[in-house]
């Protein structure tokens, strides 16, 4: 007799629950659902993949194995179960409602053929429903969410249980048999290894500054953990730990700026909350308005920002970056996604399905709650009237330009002046100083009074 568990956002063997909390040793197993590849972009594949051949050689370290498939879980799921004596699977639940749907679905052809399914809470430290007003309800703004996160006790990390004897000899898919070109941008190393490098990293140095240095892209004093915490290569109770051990330790400004990043790691669980009882937010605003808001949606516009040719120089920048690193600073990212919603008046959901395509860290509750938030429909969201001028926002977190002429190569040798203040300067200026940059593509402030009027008529204000 033998238990699978089934891997899909833990690709880990420590500090998984649903592998120690089982009573039994344990194989392993990994679906390609064809479902979810078709909403999956190839950074976040390419990613997926590496971290699936390391987590395969710790099986394999281990006198175990990894099994991968490709097809519908439930079907694969019964087919190991039969071909390899499976009494039970167990997994660990995910939050979005596709996901809730598909393991209900699942867990049912499982017991139809007389396997156990066992499901286990591990992606979060407190399940849904756990943090509440004290009326019972989940909350929507994230102060209040934070304090109670903060102060409840974590669970400790797992250890590396012991794993069932196993040997498989199914190769790793490819890209390319994935129906995935190699992506655009560079894809960092995957594995727990490579995330426990970076964990140790931040926390021995860059998070003594994080507080007061992370809105500075060019600085980006950051952790780069989101893909490893996108995908389960490291723990969350194991992350909290290490950061909790590393405040004790600090005191004063150092202190405040770990608290600083441990308060970002409630932020990614405060959404997971929000889309757990709202799954329809992925594709319908979380806020209502009167009226519908009537986004303009223009092609040309929307293709210019995804080139980065807007003629904003910090917005190109970020989208430049996102194109060759498939990653964005998060300060920029809510610029960009400011200037798309309310300089463009593009519907947010357009540049939520880009990031979801270039992202190697895209994470639906995550990005979801941070689109709407830029675009003003979201939970706890930017107020309508509070829009990002693109400029100020360069000139104030970006004050010598050396993280837009690092992707902007156009504004190489510019005064920084001229950068900051592009949308004023003549044509002439701007041929003389970058000939081959583009002009602003709108004017910010005639664009943020268009977005003022549109939101106020869905407000039902408009005269």
């Amino acid at each position: 007799m033998m238990r699978l568990h089934w891997h899909r956002r833990d690709l880990r063997l420590s500090d998984n629950v649903g592998l120690a909390d089982a009573p039994e040793p344990p194989a392993g197993v990994f679906v390609f659902d064809d479902e979810v590849l078709e909403h999956a972009g190839a950074p976040r594949v390419s990613f997926m993949l590496d971290a699936l051949a390391s987590l395969r050689e710790g099986y394999r370290d281990r006198g175990s194995e990894l099994f991968v498939r490709r097809g519908d879980p439930a079907a694969v799921l019964v087919d190991l179960a039969e071909t390899h004596d499976v009494e039970v699977v167990s997994w660990n639940r995910d939050y979005s409602g596709l996901a809730r749907e598909r393991d209900e679905r699942v867990s049912a052809t499982l017991k139809d053929a007389d396997v156990m399914p066992q499901k286990f809470h591990d992606a979060i430290c407190h399940e849904p429903g756990s943090i509440t007003t004290n009326a019972g309800d989940p909350y929507s703004v994230y102060t209040y969410f934070w304090k109670k996160w903060r102060d409840r006790e974590k669970d400790d990390p797992r250890e590396v249980p012991a794993l069932a004897a196993a040997d498989d000899d199914e190769p790793l898919p490819t890209l390319a048999e994935l129906g995935f070109e190699e992506p655009p941008g560079s894809v960092p190393p995957a594995g727990t290894d490579e995330a426990r490098r970076r964990l140790e990293s931040f926390l021995e140095e860059e998070v003594f500054a994080y507080e007061q240095r992370r809105d500075y892209p060019a600085e980006e004093p950051t952790s780069r953990l989101s893909p490893h915490m996108k995908f389960g290569t490291i723990g969350i109770r194991e992350v909290d730990r290490r950061v909790r051990e590393t405040l004790a330790d600090a005191d004063g400004e150092a202190r405040e700026s770990v608290e600083e990043f441990r308060s970002q790691l409630a932020w990614r669980e405060f959404y997971t909350h929000v889309l757990n009882f709202n799954p329809e937010v992925v594709t319908e605003n979380y806020k209502s308005y009167e009226n519908d808001i009537e986004w303009e949606d223009d092609e040309e516009l929307l293709e210019a920002w995804k080139r980065g040719e807007t003629g904003y120089p910090i917005v190109d920048a970020g989208m430049r970056q996102l194109r060759e690193e498939s990653y964005m600073h998060n300060r920029v990212r809510m610029i960009v996604a400011s200037f798309l919603t309310k300089d463009l008046l593009v519907d947010w959901r357009h540049g939520y399905a880009h990031f979801r395509e270039m992202l190697v860290d895209h994470d639906t509750a995550n990005d979801n709650g941070g689109w709407q938030w830029a675009a003003s429909t979201g939970t706890d969201a930017q107020p309508y009237f509070r829009i990002f001028n693109p400029m100020t926002q360069g000139e104030r977190y970006d004050p010598d330009a050396e993280y837009i002429t690092e992707y902007v190569p156009e504004l190489r040798g510019v005064d920084p002046e001229i950068i900051h203040s592009w949308h004023e300067c003549s044509l002439t200026q701007r041929r003389n100083a970058a000939p081959e940059y583009p002009d602003p593509v709108v004017d910010h402030s005639e664009r943020r009074e268009e977005a003022l009027a549109m939101f106020e008529r869905a407000r039902g204000e408009a005269d």
